[in-house]
């Protein structure tokens, strides 16, 4: 499989575009997840990875293998991500009252199933809603870390390769995040019930 990979990057860095649409098949549908969960809602999510799909197939002479294919692309998904977030409070087009698109499917997809009764679906669904919600609300940094780790499961290793940071950095980095995330959610559920 690997030399097989090697073989369908050494083709596309030749201009083989069918090549290129098989290299990247297998990592589309985590691509756009990344971009779903750091972007908020699908359109901009879309928008983005073919932008990040773009870049890549542009860029992938310069692709040496020093890391995996697989962290090298998700890197430039991330960080098309990154400037496009940026982009948004540039502009001050990003409403902090928007709502979050969600994708139930995919999010299940995402998380630990709880069960399957009536009630616990609905409370899963809510709880759903309060995770994205609060992510969304999250530092740039925070965000990006709690994706990768905690949504997408990526390892500490994959982390830091995909952000170029050290492994130290990023555990440091994911222990505030969740400790944000964590305190988000809180706030949420007092100022939603306000006499528990």
């Amino acid at each position: 499989m690997h030399d097989h990979e090697n073989n369908l990057i050494e083709k596309s860095k030749q201009g083989d575009v069918e090549s290129f649409e098989t290299l990247i098949r297998e990592y589309q549908t985590v691509a756009f997840n990344i971009a779903f969960r750091m972007l908020g809602n699908m359109e901009d999510a879309n928008d983005v990875t073919q932008e990040a799909l773009i870049k890549v197939y542009k860029s992938i002479k310069t692709f040496h293998g020093q890391s995996s294919f697989s962290t090298w692309l998700y890197r430039i998904v991330t960080n098309t991500c990154l400037d496009e977030l940026r982009k948004r409070k540039r502009q001050k087009a990003y409403s902090y009252h928007h709502p979050i698109e969600t994708e139930d499917g995919e999010i299940e997809r995402d998380m630990e199933d709880y069960g399957n009764s009536t009630e616990e679906i609905v409370e899963r669904k809510e709880t759903i809603k309060s995770i994205q919600d609060a992510i969304n609300a999250l530092p740039e940094q925070h965000k990006t870390v709690i994706v990768l780790r905690d949504i997408r499961g990526f390892n500490y290793e994959q982390i830091a390769e995909i952000l170029d940071c050290p492994q130290g950095t990023i555990k440091s980095r994911i222990s505030r995040a969740r400790i944000s995330l964590k305190e988000i959610i809180e706030k949420k559920e007092l100022y939603k019930n306000p006499y528990v």
